[in-house]
């Protein structure tokens, strides 16, 4: 993998500069008195080469983010579910017999963790934010490390509890922090399919949580020699918590260094790659065609030339670059205008990891469509993180005559569980192919909803069918969450915001809590017919939700091409710019600033820091995608 990096790299550095490449360079000096020039201003390009320069230079520098950035991301998640789950592998040790706890301190604990854990993601994420990811989540991650190992000295309730509580509020707001900084780095359309591998290692962590418990259990349940100062030989579970915690921390620690600030400071780019991770998410904000993508590729080429004629960087351009850097338009291609130096180095990078703003966070909570999806997202979620801990249980009451041992019924939970990761990376594959993304979440809470209705109607004596109904079951029940989190990354142009949004999201964990009400042990005897029921009752609203969320979106943009139609050119490019065009018709353009305007709130919301100009998603000019 690495010689085909270094290969590429070298068949980049020695491909000649193309003709319109020149031209560009010799109308440079004659572009210096015009800010901005329109793409019809630039240079026709449609050689093969550019095309062939550019699509190595964005296959390279994506490869680089495959290979390095994402699967160091996924590790992490992998770690962070481990971590969450490590208490359960121990008690199945006799971990709270050991400490002198009782199993209901134990329950309490987690109850704790789980209410804390729920309450503190949007938290999370805002601290995520503020202080960036790249040094915010490995010393969260060290310290729940540190607390992990700790357990082992846990004698007392309160001692347990006070853990717990401690793990959790480090841990909220992992997940949407770590999803945040991985949308900065690709573009809308390559983000579902690396977001699947990366919500994935759920599953993996199941997997390999239990076979690293066996592993510890069965090697260091009575291992002589090993001893510590106090009560002689250690316990399997205390050296379980011991290798996770200690993993974990190690791993943390090099994330201080792996982990880059922005695609600026990434240090597996070269300065050719650094430039056109930027400038292809910026393309990718503003819609841009495949000609002016290519027309960007070329001006990449042209500053990596010009860096190696006069041996200076970007840095080094004086006056001009920061006159430029003032002007609101810098970096953008409002409409139908692009940037003169599209090359150069931007003063706020737009993968940075940090920068959230008050208007940020009021945004993302005055959002009708952040709370129309959470309700969505708790209901479709039930199945999935219900069958996360009650799956083997469900399948041991497939049929009384079957009688099928504690084994046997963890093994057959590992198929359904595959079908689903299967299906999650389809689906995630087809919606960056097709640019969709409620569609496929139409067509996977259809699938689940067909595994839940033959899993309530087959009898209990047709218990081929009941397994075979899991398995559609488990098929359709991780796509709704990922592929949402998907369409809140695709239509939330600002990062700052986008990162309050993925951690309201992650209250969407609430399902874990309605699931455990409805997967009681009095409907054992009944192989769980009622919380099936109540399941299918649940997802059906769902779906329900998610034909009104689309509607919804459908209106909104077609008002938004209603009114902007009647806009002049210049307003367009203002709203594009500014986001302050007023209404013609005194209207509010946001649903939040007409009930401010009637409740008399107006100025209270502008004393919390609400900006008057729309941002991001807010701008008329803006279409949500479905």
């Amino acid at each position: 993998m690495r010689t085909a990096i270094r290969r590429e790299e070298h068949e980049l550095d020695t491909l000649p500069l193309t003709a319109a490449g020149q031209a560009v360079m010799e109308e440079r000096d004659q572009e210096a008195s015009s800010p901005l020039m329109t793409p019809n201003d630039m240079p026709e390009v449609d050689s093969q080469q550019d095309t062939a320069y550019e699509h190595r230079l964005d296959r390279r520098t994506v490869r680089k983010l495959d290979f390095i950035l994402l699967p160091f991301l996924a590790l992490l998640f992998l770690l962070n579910s481990l971590d969450k789950s490590n208490i359960g592998n121990a008690e199945t040790a006799g971990f709270t017999s050991d400490a002198g706890l009782t199993p209901s301190d134990l329950n309490l604990s987690l109850a704790y963790f789980f209410a804390f854990f729920v309450l503190l993601q949007p938290v999370g994420a805002a601290l995520g934010r503020k202080y960036g990811m790249a040094r915010w989540v490995p010393a969260c991650m060290s310290l729940w490390g540190l607390c992990t190992i700790l357990h082992i000295w846990v004698r007392r309730r309160w001692q347990l509890i006070c853990l717990r509580v401690l793990i959790a509020c480090l841990e909220a707001g992992f997940y949407p922090t770590t999803v945040s900084y991985l949308s900065l780095f690709y573009t809308r359309y390559e983000f579902a399919v690396r977001l699947g591998f990366f919500y994935g290692q759920t599953a993996v962590a199941g997997v390999l949580g239990g076979v690293l418990s066996w592993a510890v259990f069965s090697r260091f349940e009575k291992l002589p020699g090993v001893t510590r100062n106090v009560e002689g030989s250690w316990k399997s579970w205390e050296v379980l918590f011991v290798i996770e915690g200690c993993t974990t921390m190690a791993v943390a620690l090099l994330g201080f260094f792996w982990l880059p600030h922005s695609a600026e400071t990434a240090w597996f780019f070269n300065s050719r790659e650094r430039v056109w991770a930027e400038q292809r998410i910026r393309l990718d904000h503003d819609n841009v065609t495949p000609k002016q993508r290519r027309r960007a590729s070329i001006a990449v080429q042209q500053s990596m030339v010009e860096e190696s004629e006069t041996g200076t960087d970007n840095a080094s351009k004086g006056d001009e670059d920061d006159e430029t850097d003032n002007e609101p338009h810098h970096h953008l291609l409002g409409g139908p205008t692009i940037t003169r130096q599209l090359s150069a180095v931007s003063a706020k990078s737009v993968t940075a990891d940090t920068g959230l703003s008050r208007h940020d966070v009021l945004s993302a909570v005055l959002s009708y469509k952040i709370w129309h999806l959470l309700v969505c997202n708790i209901l479709s979620a039930i199945p999935a993180t219900a069958f996360s801990v009650f799956l083997p249980l469900v399948i041991k009451q497939l049929s009384p005559s079957l009688n099928l041992s504690p084994a046997a019924s963890n093994l057959l939970s590992a198929p359904p569980f595959a079908f689903g990761a299967l299906v999650l990376f389809l689906f995630t594959y087809w919606s960056d192919r097709s640019h969709q993304r409620l569609v496929p979440i139409f067509w996977g809470l259809g699938l689940l909803l067909i595994g839940l209705l033959m899993t309530v109607m087959v009898s209990h004596e047709n218990y081929i069918l009941r397994y075979a109904s899991l398995c559609i079951l488990l098929s359709g029940s991780f796509i709704a969450s990922p592929l949402t989190v998907a369409w809140l990354t695709n239509n939330t142009p600002e990062p700052g915001k986008r990162a309050i949004l993925l951690g309201i999201n992650g209250w969407g964990n609430l399902a874990g809590v309605f699931s455990a009400l409805l997967f009681t042990p009095g409907d054992k005897a009944s192989g769980y017919i009622k919380p099936f029921t109540w399941t299918l009752v649940c997802v059906t609203a769902s779906f329900i939700g998610f034909i009104m969320f689309w509607v919804l979106l459908v209106r909104e943009n077609t008002w938004r091409e209603n009114v902007t139609a009647r806009w002049t050119d210049a307003e367009n490019d203002r709203e594009e710019l500014l986001g302050d065009v007023e209404l013609k018709d005194g209207g509010m353009a946001m649903p939040i600033m007409w009930i401010a305007e009637h409740l008399g709130l107006r100025r209270a919301l502008m004393w919390l820091g609400w900006e008057r100009s729309r941002r991001g998603d807010e701008k008329l000019t803006f279409r949500y995608s479905l």
